[in-house]
């Protein structure tokens, strides 16, 4: 149970990031909530029920036989009006796979957690981030948590973000399995009379109603789909401006500043490390390091994942000579591996670009130390260096 302690304008408690998950989604006074329970997000939805149960949460609570189930009950009670919520992590999204594209494209407004946990075979309960990367291309807003506060402060944002009338499209809150889902962190949450000012109830855009009937994800063959996927497209374009705009409001109300990418030590860096999640910690402790011995090093991580921050990103790297991406996961075949594709994208057309190298880490939940990341920023310096990478892909702490 968390232990609370009162603040000015909100409460200190401590909660591991599963139970900050589901007390952010108390708060939003959800109407709809389906999962279905696998490791480790299932602390989630097991609180969820509680609140339900104990009637601190008014809300439908489903539960169904399979994660295919889970959310396709939230499509259609998204499609009807409701707020909603669910979570899954690993084989239990890959479930879920075929709906993904569906929620998204009937612009439905559904919010996810995702206990980010790798993906069998052999079977593995702990994290990377092969899920996340499984549905980038899915038509989904991304949030990657860093800690356990991030975790329930983006839960939040997610909602006010799906909701938003230019928005209208399904979020997942991305935080790593066990590393945050299990861990217990002290975090300030807002009163609930706060929340409720931030994030008024729904309100509906054309929801199914039996006394005007419509059609919801008709057929539509090379005469028109073309066209809804172009519109698509351009509509999910104008995502990144309202995140920019809910991010600001939310600093009013909580104290607590985001951004699509945080950085360190980039004001004079040579080389940088780019990463996901709860790693950009141990990132930033080793590029401390590093700076305290006269190294021109800086880290960058991704607050947003979807849609990907280019323009920023190229921005906020400017002038910086060598980065690692550092990919939790892995992308057979591939020249690169889903971030570092991302970021070699978003350099393609720049007539400068550093050089990059891929750095595979923490698969199935193998630690990062800060060794590993001092190896990595001296091989970037290395290049910065010769101006060539002799290594594009390197694998750290493998047997």
């Amino acid at each position: 149970m968390a232990v609370a302690v009162q603040l000015k304008g909100g409460r200190r408690v401590g909660m591991t990031g599963d139970e900050a998950v589901a007390y952010a989604v108390k708060q939003a006074d959800v109407d709809v909530i389906a999962a279905y329970p696998i490791t480790p997000q299932t602390i989630i939805v097991e609180r969820l029920a509680d609140y339900v149960h104990d009637g601190e949460l008014n809300a439908s609570y489903i539960p169904v036989e399979s994660e295919h189930s889970a959310l396709s009950a939230c499509v259609g009670a998204s499609l009807a009006g409701a707020r909603v919520f669910t979570a899954t992590s690993s084989q239990g999204l890959a479930l879920m796979w075929e709906i993904m594209w569906i929620a998204s494209a009937m612009r439905t407004t559904i919010v996810m957690a995702l206990a980010n946990r790798a993906l069998s075979a052999p079977i593995n309960i702990h994290c990377s981030h092969d899920d996340a990367y499984a549905v980038r291309d899915a038509g989904w807003i991304q949030f990657f948590a860093e800690n356990v506060q991030e975790a329930y402060d983006l839960t939040l944002m997610a909602f006010k973000v799906s909701e938003d009338k230019r928005v209208l499209f399904p979020s997942i809150v991305n935080l790593d399995g066990f590393i945050l889902s299990h861990a217990l962190e002290p975090l300030n949450v807002l009163e609930d009379d706060a929340v409720r000012t931030f994030l008024p109830p729904k309100v509906p855009v054309n929801p199914i109603d039996p006394e005007r009937p419509m059609t919801y994800g008709p057929l539509a063959l090379f005469d028109y789909y073309f066209e809804f996927k172009k519109a698509q497209a351009e509509a999910f374009k104008s995502v990144y401006p309202v995140i920019l705009e809910v991010f600001r409001e939310y600093e009013k109300i909580s104290g607590r500043k985001y951004e699509p990418i945080k950085t360190y030590g980039l004001e004079d860096a040579d080389v940088a490390v780019l990463i996901l999640g709860s790693s950009a910690g141990t990132a930033r402790y080793a590029a401390r390091r590093l700076r305290s011995k006269g190294e021109k090093v800086g880290v960058v991580s991704l607050t947003l994942y979807r849609p990907f921050p280019v323009q920023e990103l190229l921005a906020k790297l400017k002038g910086v000579k060598a980065i690692v991406v550092m990919d939790r996961s892995y992308s057979f075949g591939s020249p690169g591996a889903q971030l570092f594709m991302d970021v070699a994208a978003a350099f393609a057309n720049e007539s400068e670009r550093p050089l990059m190298i891929n750095a595979i880490y923490g698969l199935g939940g193998r630690d990062l130390l800060p060794e590993h990341v001092e190896e990595v920023l001296m091989r970037a310096k290395e290049a910065a260096k010769t101006g060539k990478v002799e290594e594009r892909e390197v694998w750290l702490g493998v047997r």
